[in-house]
């Protein structure tokens, strides 16, 4: 099938809203929910918004979307007209995600799409999760990685540039996040730059989890802890505006409670640093269940916006405007506050020596991946 024709394909199926059409062994199929042939089903709904997963037969794939569809993401009042991306051979695998979608019965979710057609995917949508990447093998080189990654990531670049909406909101988990993130969003021009974000709140979730853990209260109740820089091992988890409540309720800064810099300078930096390969050495494979966790709250904050209340910001990995010296248009994670679809990274606040250190040489290792990745594909930076 060709991508036009794929592309009216989908466009006439979601015009009728027809029931459960038979999977098609091409490359694309499209299932609406019996809940949206109710014509009055939609009413209860504010909107409707098309979201992208891509890779999403496998892992964290099959941990995200049923948050998703269960409205955990965008809320209860917004209906989903869920894409499901994959390489031609996984579709069957991905044949079986959907009917465990349709088994769920999501009040929300209005349709699922399955198709290996990056065009078929992307048409007209709202938000993109990219899971999918090229994983790292045994004996690989970084740079291998990198470039079989960039090729990957310019082709959907590319198809979001062609046929997305153009205010579509990108979040690419598929490592090298950062730096997966910067390909698409140059091979994308008509697109936002500033719609293009890497995860980094698996990072900050590991750390205030750990947090909380040393100091006797809720992960919830550890705030503005910060990473900077690459989602990698040369990521930098700072504690330095980070605060929680102790022993009488009282929020104070996380360094007095725990008093013990050393701790924080040294094994808990490294400790959330090789969080994740301590996770793929007990279970013999890589975090899912966390990455998908957090990458919903990416968008959620995103989209409904961090506390106003309490000043709260969180971390994300965003194109860099210059702010706290790190050069300007690297993906770099950041202190933001969101609101409404959009984000600003906190400014302001205090950098002692020791951070700006660990900042330069995570951002360092930024600019070398990109170097390596935009050369390989003749992208001038």
């Amino acid at each position: 099938m060709s991508s036009r024709v794929a592309v009216a394909r989908l466009e006439r199926l979601q015009g009728q809203l027809t029931p459960h059409t038979a999977p098609n062994p091409s490359n694309s199929s499209y299932s609406p929910s019996l809940t949206a042939q109710n014509t009055g089903a939609s009413s209860t709904f504010e909107r409707k918004m098309r979201v992208c997963v891509t890779g999403a037969a496998g892992q964290i794939g099959y941990s995200i979307v049923p948050l998703i569809a269960s409205g955990a993401m965008l809320g209860p009042k917004v209906s989903i007209d869920l894409r499901l991306l994959e390489v031609a051979p996984a579709l069957k695998a991905l044949e079986g995600v959907r009917m465990e979608l349709e088994d769920g019965a999501y009040n929300i979710l209005e349709a699922v799409c399955i198709t290996s057609d990056a065009l078929v995917a992307f048409k007209d949508v709202d938000v993109v999760i990219m899971v999918g990447a090229f994983p790292r093998k045994a004996g690989m080189e970084r740079k291998d990685l990198l470039e079989k990654n960039a090729a990957i990531f310019r082709e959907q670049g590319a198809a979001l540039d062609k046929v997305a909406n153009k205010n579509v909101k990108v979040l690419v988990v598929g490592n090298p996040a950062n730096t997966n993130a910067a390909i698409c969003q140059a091979c994308a021009p008509s697109i936002p730059k500033e719609n293009f974000t890497a995860l980094t709140r698996l990072d900050m979730n590991r750390a205030r989890s750990m947090v909380a853990g040393r100091v006797g209260c809720r992960p919830l109740e550890v705030q503005n802890l910060i990473i900077w820089g690459n989602h990698s091992s040369t990521q930098y988890p700072d504690i330095s505006h980070a605060s929680a409540p102790d022993t009488s309720g009282k929020r104070v800064s996380v360094r007095q409670i725990v008093g013990d810099d050393a701790f924080l300078r040294g094994p808990f930096i490294e400790a959330v640093q090789k969080r994740g390969a301590a996770v793929i050495a007990a279970r013999g494979q890589s975090s899912a269940m966390s990455a998908a966790n957090a990458a919903v709250e990416h968008v959620r904050d995103w989209f409904m916006g961090t506390s106003k209340a309490t000043g709260e910001y969180v971390s994300m990995a965003v194109t860099s405007d210059g702010s706290y010296g790190v050069p300007k248009g690297l993906i770099y994670s950041f202190p933001v506050r969101c609101h409404q679809g959009t984000w600003q990274i906190v400014q302001g606040l205090s950098v002692d020596e020791f951070s700006k250190e660990k900042m330069r040489i995570t951002a360092q290792e930024l600019i070398e991946e990109r170097d390596i990745a935009f050369k390989f594909l003749g992208i001038s930076k």
